[in-house]
């Protein structure tokens, strides 16, 4: 497996090379199902936020669902990124998609 990048030119390998990231418990879990895109991004860079003060260098669990209930395509797991690569990536290390792509496992920094 190859290494991906996200914005700001920091690099985080795929679950398959960096196993630590899924094994770890997180330190907390939020749940978006319902938000709508402007509510999920609010929510998630307050999560974030507080959680970078609280449980730093832990792993957080941000809960987007698959979509089914949208009407349309998902639009939390485009909100959930967007905000995770706006003015709070300073506080996140690594991220990605969980195993059942129902949300993002976020390593703080």
């Amino acid at each position: 497996m190859t290494a991906r990048k996200r914005r700001g030119g920091h690099r985080h390998p795929e679950f398959g090379a960096f196993g630590d990231l899924l094994d770890a418990t997180p330190a907390a879990t939020l749940d978006l199902h319902g938000n709508t895109a402007a509510e999920a991004e609010r929510r998630v860079k307050n999560f974030v936020v507080t959680h970078a003060r609280i449980s730093r260098g832990r792993v957080i669990h941000i809960i987007t669902g698959r979509g089914r209930g949208s009407g349309g395509p998902p639009v939390l797991p485009g909100a959930v990124r967007r905000a995770l690569a706006s003015e709070i990536s300073r506080f996140v290390e690594e991220y990605d998609r969980d195993l059942d792509e129902a949300g993002f496992l976020v390593r703080l920094r």
